[in-house]
Protein backbone atom coordinates (compact mmCIF):
# COMPACT_ATOMS: atom_id res chain seq x y z
CA UNK A 1 0.00 0.00 0.00
CA UNK A 2 1.39 3.05 -1.21
CA UNK A 3 0.80 6.31 1.11
CA UNK A 4 -0.50 6.74 4.42
CA UNK A 5 -3.94 5.46 5.26
CA UNK A 6 -7.02 8.46 5.77
CA UNK A 7 -7.06 7.51 9.32
CA UNK A 8 -3.14 7.95 10.19
CA UNK A 9 -3.34 11.09 8.25
CA UNK A 10 -6.16 12.25 10.50
CA UNK A 11 -3.98 11.18 13.78
CA UNK A 12 -0.78 12.67 12.69
CA UNK A 13 -3.05 16.18 11.83
CA UNK A 14 -4.18 15.84 15.53
CA UNK A 15 -1.08 15.36 16.64
CA UNK A 16 0.46 18.13 14.79
CA UNK A 17 -2.23 20.38 16.21
CA UNK A 18 -1.75 19.42 19.40
CA UNK A 19 2.10 20.25 19.35
CA UNK A 20 1.53 23.21 17.36
CA UNK A 21 -0.85 24.49 20.27
CA UNK A 22 1.77 23.69 22.91
CA UNK A 23 4.24 25.58 21.18
CA UNK A 24 1.75 28.56 20.59
CA UNK A 25 0.90 28.00 24.27
CA UNK A 26 4.43 28.20 25.50
CA UNK A 27 5.41 30.86 23.66
CA UNK A 28 2.66 33.18 25.07
CA UNK A 29 4.73 32.08 28.89
CA UNK A 30 6.50 34.63 30.66
CA UNK A 31 10.37 34.25 30.51
CA UNK A 32 10.83 34.29 34.16
CA UNK A 33 8.60 31.37 34.76
CA UNK A 34 11.56 28.78 33.89
CA UNK A 35 11.38 25.43 36.15
CA UNK A 36 13.67 25.45 39.53
CA UNK A 37 11.80 22.58 41.47
CA UNK A 38 12.22 19.84 39.26
CA UNK A 39 11.72 15.64 40.88
CA UNK A 40 13.82 13.34 40.22
CA UNK A 41 11.88 10.07 39.45
CA UNK A 42 8.52 9.86 36.50
CA UNK A 43 6.18 7.39 35.76
CA UNK A 44 4.31 7.42 32.93
CA UNK A 45 0.62 5.25 31.21
CA UNK A 46 -1.17 6.08 28.58
CA UNK A 47 -3.19 5.19 25.58
CA UNK A 48 -0.54 4.14 22.60
CA UNK A 49 -0.74 3.81 18.70
CA UNK A 50 1.39 2.12 15.92
CA UNK A 51 0.86 2.33 12.64
CA UNK A 52 2.78 1.08 9.61
CA UNK A 53 1.27 2.44 6.24
CA UNK A 54 3.40 -0.59 4.29
CA UNK A 55 1.24 -3.13 6.12
CA UNK A 56 -1.94 -1.50 6.46
CA UNK A 57 -0.98 -1.95 10.19
CA UNK A 58 -2.86 0.23 13.03
CA UNK A 59 -2.70 -1.03 16.20
CA UNK A 60 -4.08 -0.08 19.86
CA UNK A 61 -2.86 -0.59 22.99
CA UNK A 62 -0.77 0.87 26.46
CA UNK A 63 2.13 2.24 27.21
CA UNK A 64 4.55 2.28 30.55
CA UNK A 65 7.39 4.41 31.20
CA UNK A 66 9.56 4.88 34.46
CA UNK A 67 12.53 7.44 34.61
CA UNK A 68 15.40 9.02 36.52
CA UNK A 69 16.36 12.60 35.79
CA UNK A 70 19.55 12.94 36.27
CA UNK A 71 20.03 16.07 35.05
CA UNK A 72 17.57 19.08 34.47
CA UNK A 73 18.24 18.46 31.06
CA UNK A 74 18.38 14.66 30.76
CA UNK A 75 16.55 11.35 32.07
CA UNK A 76 17.53 7.49 31.72
CA UNK A 77 14.99 5.08 31.50
CA UNK A 78 14.30 2.67 34.77
CA UNK A 79 12.20 -0.95 35.23
CA UNK A 80 9.98 -0.93 31.86
CA UNK A 81 12.62 1.46 29.50
CA UNK A 82 13.25 4.37 28.87
CA UNK A 83 10.30 5.15 26.68
CA UNK A 84 8.10 2.48 28.31
CA UNK A 85 6.68 -1.03 27.55
CA UNK A 86 4.04 -1.20 24.63
CA UNK A 87 1.17 -3.88 25.08
CA UNK A 88 -0.74 -2.94 21.13
CA UNK A 89 -3.30 -5.50 19.01
CA UNK A 90 -4.49 -4.74 15.90
CA UNK A 91 -4.70 -6.20 12.38
CA UNK A 92 -3.76 -5.25 8.97
CA UNK A 93 -2.90 -6.26 5.58
CA UNK A 94 0.31 -7.77 3.74
CA UNK A 95 0.37 -6.33 -0.14
CA UNK A 96 1.78 -9.65 -1.81
CA UNK A 97 3.84 -6.72 -3.81
CA UNK A 98 5.89 -6.75 -0.65
CA UNK A 99 6.88 -10.47 0.28
CA UNK A 100 9.83 -12.47 -0.76
CA UNK A 101 7.19 -14.06 -3.31
CA UNK A 102 6.81 -10.68 -5.45
CA UNK A 103 10.01 -12.17 -7.68
CA UNK A 104 8.44 -15.38 -8.42
CA UNK A 105 5.00 -14.10 -9.59
CA UNK A 106 6.30 -11.16 -11.60
CA UNK A 107 8.61 -13.96 -13.46
CA UNK A 108 5.86 -15.91 -14.03
CA UNK A 109 3.65 -13.40 -15.07
CA UNK A 110 6.17 -11.87 -17.66
CA UNK A 111 6.16 -15.36 -18.69
CA UNK A 112 2.43 -15.67 -19.68
CA UNK A 113 1.94 -18.72 -16.64
CA UNK A 114 -1.72 -19.39 -16.67
CA UNK A 115 -3.42 -19.12 -13.10
CA UNK A 116 -0.72 -16.82 -11.42
CA UNK A 117 -2.09 -13.83 -9.97
CA UNK A 118 0.01 -10.40 -9.91
CA UNK A 119 2.18 -10.06 -7.02
CA UNK A 120 -0.05 -6.55 -6.28
CA UNK A 121 -3.35 -8.31 -6.53
CA UNK A 122 -2.51 -10.62 -3.44
CA UNK A 123 -3.27 -9.77 -0.21
CA UNK A 124 -2.53 -11.24 2.99
CA UNK A 125 -4.84 -10.11 6.22
CA UNK A 126 -3.66 -10.98 9.74
CA UNK A 127 -4.35 -9.41 13.43
CA UNK A 128 -1.21 -9.34 15.55
CA UNK A 129 -0.18 -8.08 18.91
CA UNK A 130 2.87 -6.03 19.33
CA UNK A 131 5.73 -5.43 22.39
CA UNK A 132 8.20 -2.80 22.49
CA UNK A 133 10.80 -1.57 24.51
CA UNK A 134 13.24 0.54 24.76
CA UNK A 135 15.87 1.99 27.05
CA UNK A 136 17.78 5.23 26.72
CA UNK A 137 18.73 8.85 27.16
CA UNK A 138 15.21 11.67 27.05
CA UNK A 139 16.19 14.89 26.75
CA UNK A 140 14.40 17.61 28.36
CA UNK A 141 13.61 21.91 27.54
CA UNK A 142 12.47 23.09 30.39
CA UNK A 143 12.14 26.84 29.43
CA UNK A 144 8.66 27.30 31.12
CA UNK A 145 6.89 25.99 34.40
CA UNK A 146 3.65 24.97 32.43
CA UNK A 147 5.43 23.01 29.97
CA UNK A 148 8.36 21.11 29.54
CA UNK A 149 9.68 19.72 25.91
CA UNK A 150 11.40 16.33 25.47
CA UNK A 151 13.43 14.37 22.87
CA UNK A 152 14.76 11.23 22.84
CA UNK A 153 16.33 8.59 20.19
CA UNK A 154 15.22 5.47 19.54
CA UNK A 155 16.74 2.24 20.26
CA UNK A 156 15.09 -0.75 21.38
CA UNK A 157 13.25 -4.20 20.31
CA UNK A 158 10.05 -5.10 19.39
CA UNK A 159 8.45 -8.58 19.25
CA UNK A 160 5.31 -9.47 17.24
CA UNK A 161 3.28 -12.44 16.58
CA UNK A 162 0.95 -11.94 14.16
CA UNK A 163 -1.90 -14.89 12.66
CA UNK A 164 -2.13 -14.44 9.06
CA UNK A 165 -5.25 -15.74 6.87
CA UNK A 166 -4.10 -16.54 3.56
CA UNK A 167 -6.42 -15.85 0.12
CA UNK A 168 -8.25 -19.45 -1.13
CA UNK A 169 -6.00 -21.26 -3.38
CA UNK A 170 -2.73 -19.51 -2.18
CA UNK A 171 -1.68 -22.63 -0.08
CA UNK A 172 -2.12 -25.09 -3.35
CA UNK A 173 -0.57 -22.72 -5.62
CA UNK A 174 2.69 -21.71 -3.66
CA UNK A 175 3.42 -25.70 -3.73
CA UNK A 176 2.47 -25.71 -7.31
CA UNK A 177 5.25 -23.07 -8.31
CA UNK A 178 7.97 -25.08 -5.78
CA UNK A 179 7.30 -22.44 -2.87
CA UNK A 180 6.94 -23.77 0.52
CA UNK A 181 3.56 -22.11 2.45
CA UNK A 182 4.43 -19.48 5.42
CA UNK A 183 3.16 -20.85 9.02
CA UNK A 184 -0.12 -18.76 9.31
CA UNK A 185 1.29 -18.34 12.78
CA UNK A 186 3.96 -16.26 12.47
CA UNK A 187 6.71 -14.73 15.31
CA UNK A 188 9.67 -12.26 15.48
CA UNK A 189 11.65 -10.51 17.21
CA UNK A 190 14.37 -7.96 16.46
CA UNK A 191 15.73 -4.52 17.32
CA UNK A 192 14.53 -0.98 15.86
CA UNK A 193 15.75 2.57 15.70
CA UNK A 194 13.56 5.70 15.86
CA UNK A 195 13.46 9.08 17.01
CA UNK A 196 10.92 11.22 18.71
CA UNK A 197 9.87 13.67 21.05
CA UNK A 198 6.65 15.61 22.79
CA UNK A 199 5.88 17.77 25.71
CA UNK A 200 4.72 17.54 29.18
CA UNK A 201 1.69 19.78 30.04
CA UNK A 202 2.33 20.49 33.74
CA UNK A 203 -0.89 20.54 35.40
CA UNK A 204 1.02 20.63 38.76
CA UNK A 205 4.70 20.32 40.56
CA UNK A 206 3.95 16.35 40.41
CA UNK A 207 1.34 15.70 38.06
CA UNK A 208 0.92 16.68 34.29
CA UNK A 209 0.07 15.23 30.47
CA UNK A 210 2.51 14.04 27.87
CA UNK A 211 1.92 13.70 24.51
CA UNK A 212 4.86 11.89 22.33
CA UNK A 213 5.00 10.72 18.60
CA UNK A 214 8.09 8.45 17.37
CA UNK A 215 9.21 7.26 14.23
CA UNK A 216 10.30 3.80 14.34
CA UNK A 217 12.34 1.70 11.92
CA UNK A 218 12.65 -1.65 11.99
CA UNK A 219 12.53 -5.20 10.04
CA UNK A 220 10.10 -7.80 11.58
CA UNK A 221 9.38 -11.19 9.60
CA UNK A 222 12.16 -10.56 7.11
CA UNK A 223 11.62 -14.34 6.27
CA UNK A 224 8.28 -12.82 4.50
CA UNK A 225 8.56 -9.23 3.86
CA UNK A 226 11.23 -8.14 1.80
CA UNK A 227 11.46 -4.49 2.89
CA UNK A 228 12.05 -2.82 6.05
CA UNK A 229 9.26 -1.18 7.90
CA UNK A 230 8.24 2.41 9.01
CA UNK A 231 6.24 3.05 12.36
CA UNK A 232 4.96 6.11 13.38
CA UNK A 233 3.72 5.94 17.47
CA UNK A 234 1.49 7.94 19.35
CA UNK A 235 1.32 8.31 23.07
CA UNK A 236 -1.51 10.53 25.14
CA UNK A 237 -1.50 10.39 29.32
CA UNK A 238 -0.80 10.90 32.40
CA UNK A 239 2.91 11.39 34.02
CA UNK A 240 3.30 11.67 37.75
CA UNK A 241 6.38 12.73 39.65
CA UNK A 242 8.15 12.80 42.81
CA UNK A 243 11.63 12.88 44.66
CA UNK A 244 13.68 16.00 44.29
CA UNK A 245 16.73 16.30 42.10
CA UNK A 246 19.75 17.63 44.07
Amino acid sequence: MKGFPTALRSRLLIVRLLLFGGLVFSACLPLAAQQTDINKYTLYTGFDTLSSPARSLTEYGFDVDFGVTVKPWMGLGGDFGAFGNSIINGSGTINGSETVFAPVFNKLNGMGVPGVPPANAVNVPFKSTTYIFAVGPQFYWRKWKSVTFLGRPGFGGIHETADLTFPPGLGTLLPALGLSVPNPHQTDLTWFIGLGGGADFNVSRRVGVRVTVDWVNTHLFNNLLTNRQNYVRFTVGPTWRWGQLK
